[in-house]
């Protein structure tokens, strides 16, 4: 071989590397940057929201979700309160944003001992129901997950239940769980325990942005192939009084308890309390598995303001760095962007710096359109570590209505704040979320008294692929099925279905139907049979009511495969099975074998008759209660003598 030969052979094989490289290092940023799908969501916040619905029903009316000291805390609040913020161990504040029910939990539900229950954080418990309904908000039942590369991810901070317990009454009894019931660490991992889950379980505290930084942590994990699933969350439940009280000394608080975020008027944070939890796959992996997509994080970010001003005080350098490179793994620019959900906790300190980050980034846009700003605190204040996922929830379900909800209790823009600077607009209305030659977009910030921030670019969900199957039947009869651990669950959960199916119009029967009987199966069950929507819903009421109804049947559910009994006696109707033969082989192939049998002796094919027009044929008893004395082997379809 010439040298010239040998060359070229030498640069073909270059080239070849070089191609095989770029391809690695293509694959390999679109790993580090695969775009995350939500698939399941769930929540508790103030003001009784129980459900991402109630949260969109919440900020679409415009209603503050502050109010007392919850009853259930055992706070004397007379002796808390202090209009001085001198006044050592007392509070200046008289209302905040607190769940109901944070005290309640279904322990035998999950397995738990009341003895083991009562030593429990109810962020624990939160925590544990939430993550239960976000699985089941992705029609996937909880328990097929057990054994499976699913992660937790689960911001928490607030530790206080523990000491509110120690030398309390009954406390001998619960002495022994009080370990496991009260570390932050068994917050993720009683999760992961519980459901058999085999993936990374890590609990975190960045203090109020634990957890974003929670769901930025479990799109990292997904991306590396750590785990396949992964829910993602936090949960802050004031057990005792002390944010009130270290913050009234700083001067830290709002005298009325409510963010103002970005108003001239704010004075301070408005403590709160809330749990959320998202369940996350990876883009392809949701699609892949036909899920029904609620939005796409599309990036992510976190860093630490490093050496600032002080531990506690924000660095706008470092949250502008964040949100760069929290787009830059999005793959998108600050004109992408159309709302950014803001920390915005009402401080005098924190909102001027988070604004002038904001201007500095989104603000420099090349369009007209200026991106919007709002907060979710001002509705119910400052939920600590569960403040990132609550904005979260709030823009997926704000893209999904196509409305961006107003922040409250906005007298005027803040007047520390140099609105001209750049394309920023306060969101003193509500406006429409109209739909471009692109998808929804929202940016969501949390910064962390720690010093550590995060930042996420989140998009609307892609339109989902059109249906293969049929269209739905003209008054088909619908079952829904309910199944609970007793009766007053079965109650409580008609009552709760009933209330939401009589807001959602739009939700056909039978896509309720699959939902419900995709639902973990428990002891106690009913089934709701109709043929219309009123009759279903009439079902509902009256299983909610305790009250007997002719389209409710009631009973004992046992684990087990669906089956379709086919029994004769009267049920044969002209042209039954029809579908089923042009659908499915397995029938069509049953249906064959059968008729091959029936027509050796039958005076017209089983065909003629089953999918004929004459109904008195069909009804007579050789064709009705068909016999043969052949049989046919399955495997060779030749008659054999039978019985």
């Amino acid at each position: 071989m010439s040298n010239e030969d040998k060359l070229r052979e030498y640069l073909k094989r270059t080239l070849g590397e070089a191609r095989e490289a770029r391809s690695e290092v293509g694959r390999l940023r679109a790993e580090r940057t695969e775009p995350i799908a939500v698939i399941g969501m769930a929540c508790r916040l103030p003001g009784g929201v129980t459900t991402p619905d109630e949260l969109w029903e919440l900020v679409a009316d415009e209603r503050d979700a502050i109010g007392a000291f919850a009853r259930d805390r055992d706070w004397d609040t007379d002796a808390l309160f202090d209009s001085d913020p001198d006044a050592a161990g007392r509070t200046y504040v008289r209302e905040g944003g607190f769940l109901d029910g944070a005290t309640e939990f279904d322990a035998e539900f999950f397995g738990i001992s009341p003895r083991e229950a009562m030593a429990m954080d109810p962020q624990q418990r939160l925590l544990l129901e939430t993550s239960w309904e976000a699985v089941e908000h992705a029609d996937i039942d909880p328990r097929s997950l057990r054994g499976s590369r699913t992660g937790v991810f689960a911001g928490a901070s607030a530790n206080d239940y523990g000491a509110r317990l120690l030398n309390t009454e009954g406390w001998a009894q619960i002495e022994g769980h009080s370990l496991t019931g009260n570390t932050i660490s068994v917050v993720s991992g009683r999760i992961a325990c519980h459901l058999g889950l085999h993936g990374p379980a890590l609990s975190i505290d960045t203090a109020c942005s634990s957890s974003l930084v929670a769901l930025h942590e479990a799109a990292q994990s997904l991306r590396s192939r750590e785990c396949d699933l992964a829910l993602a969350g936090g949960v802050t439940i004031m057990a005792t009084p002390g944010m009130f009280q270290y913050f009234s000394r700083q001067r830290g608080l709002a005298a009325d308890g409510r963010c103002k975020s970005f108003a001239d008027a704010a004075d301070g944070v408005g403590w709160s309390e809330g749990v959320g939890v998202l369940l996350v796959e990876r883009l392809s992996d949701a699609q892949r598995n036909g899920r029904n997509i609620l939005a796409v994080v599309r990036g992510s970010a976190i860093n630490h303001d490093g050496a600032s001003n002080g531990l506690t005080a924000p660095n706008g350098l470092s949250q502008q760095r964040v949100i760069r490179a929290a787009l830059d793994v999005a793959g998108l620019g600050v004109d992408d962007i159309d709302v950014v959900e803001a920390h915005g906790t009402g401080t005098p300190l924190g909102d001027p710096i988070e604004a002038h980050a904001l201007l500095a980034t989104y603000g420099q846009r090349e369009t007209d359109r200026p991106v919007l700003l709002g907060s979710l605190k001002s509705n119910i204040g400052h939920t600590q570590a569960a403040a990132g996922v609550a904005g979260v929830i709030k823009m997926i379900v704000a893209m999904e209505h196509g409305v961006v909800p107003r922040s409250l209790h906005i007298d005027e823009p803040s007047r520390q704040i140099d609105w001209t600077a750049g394309t920023l607009e306060l969101l003193d209305s509500a406006r429409p979320w109209e739909v471009g030659d692109r998808p929804r977009r929202a940016a969501v910030s949390s910064f962390g008294i720690s010093g550590t921030n995060a930042h996420l670019v989140l998009e609307a969900a892609p339109t989902p692929q059109p249906s293969v199957q049929g269209a739905e039947p003209g008054n088909p009869v619908v079952p829904w099925v309910l199944t609970a651990r007793d009766d007053d669950g079965l109650v409580r959960q008609a009552a709760r279905l009933a209330r939401w199916l009589h807001t959602r119009n739009d939700l056909s029967t039978l896509d309720v139907a699959w939902s419900l009987a995709n639902r973990s199966s428990h002891g106690c069950s009913a089934v709701v049979v109709a043929t219309d929507r009123t009759d279903l819903l009439a079902g509902l009421d009256a299983i909610a009511a305790r009250r007997t109804s002719p389209t409710v049947i009631g009973g004992s559910a046992i684990a087990g495969r669906t089956a379709f009994v086919f029994p004769g006696q009267g049920a044969q109707f002209v042209g039954m099975g029809q579908d089923l033969y042009t659908e499915f082989p397995v029938f069509a192939a049953a249906f064959d074998a059968a008729a091959a049998v029936l027509d050796l002796e039958s005076a017209q094919p089983l065909r003629d008759v089953v999918w004929g027009r004459d109904r008195e044929l069909l009804d007579r008893t050789d064709f009705a209660q068909a016999h043969c004395s052949r049989s046919v082997s399955p495997r060779t379809g030749l008659s054999n003598p039978g019985v």
